[in-house]
């Protein structure tokens, strides 16, 4: 049986999903991750094979201002899912980012790759790669620019935006892939599936900017919007962010066969499946 802690979220949705009956699911109301004492009494009781954690604090900005939370639930949380797994020999899947890197590689990162996160958010999300693996059968996956349809996302929020106003000003000097939680979620039951341990990174496949997104949900949703460009600094946020932290998933394809396909065809596939709800 594989647990899905987070299973209330966007990701854990869709691996439940996908899972169907070889998934069980806890979310908030069953499970403090920050507690030692919830964590043990919830594996104790369900006893899985597979414990795979998409529960996280995700506010990038919000944890600059907040680091004893960001470090409790991204990096202590792990650490406590790690020593019950590893006291009942289960493996721990845990969801990580790439944001554990500075963005100054200038090419894709392999996950050899020596991270160096620029914010709380990535140093709290390193912390949780480090605490899994006190648990000797550990999985590490990183992902990035997450979207779907069950949570708040860019997606949405640039379709919500783009039936407003006809003009946007959207950053264009930060590079990645956008990825498809439904796809995220099948590189995940792959790469368990496979018997992979280690840190693997997983994300749809190609790169283009947080404008180039934006310019493409519009042109995909029929909108007429004109995107114009800002940079990072211009923006001016709380949180630092990596300017170019694509992720090298070539070890994914290796290892289990699974290709993830194009941010372009992803976005296509999601906004089809949006219009049937």
């Amino acid at each position: 049986m594989i647990l899905v802690i987070g299973a209330e979220g966007m990701l854990g949705r869709d691996l439940m999903a996908l899972l169907g009956e070889r998934g069980q699911g806890v979310d908030i109301a069953e499970i403090d991750i920050t507690s030692l004492e919830s964590v043990l009494q919830v594996i104790s009781a369900r006893k899985p094979d597979v414990v795979i954690n998409c529960a996280a604090y995700t506010d990038v900005d919000g944890c600059e201002s907040n680091t004893e939370k960001a470090m409790s639930v991204n990096g202590e949380g792990v650490g406590y899912l790690a020593m019950a797994c590893r006291d009942n020999n289960i493996l721990l899947v845990q969801i990580s980012t790439d944001y554990v890197f500075d963005g100054s590689k200038g090419v894709p990162y392999v996950e050899d790759d020596a991270p160096h996160p620029l914010s709380v958010y990535g140093e709290s999300k390193l912390a949780g790669e480090m605490n899994a693996g006190f648990s000797p059968e550990h999985l590490i996956i990183r992902t990035q620019w997450l979207y779907g349809i069950h949570g708040k996302n860019f997606v949405e929020t640039m379709l919500r935006l783009g039936a407003e106003k006809d003009e946007l000003t959207v950053v264009d000097d930060q590079v990645g892939s956008p990825t498809w939680t439904v796809d995220l979620a099948r590189a995940i039951i792959a790469l368990v599936d496979n018997g992979c341990r280690g840190i693997y990174h997983a994300a749809n496949s190609e790169y283009c900017s947080w404008n180039g997104f934006a310019r493409a949900i519009f042109a995909e949703a029929g909108l007429e919007v004109t995107v114009k460009t800002m940079t990072t600094t211009e923006l001016n946020r709380p949180a630092p962010r990596p300017l170019y932290s694509t992720l090298d998933c070539s070890r994914l394809e290796k290892d289990t066969g699974f290709q993830p396909q194009s941010w372009r065809s992803a976005l296509k596939e999601y906004l089809s499946a949006r219009s049937l709800l």
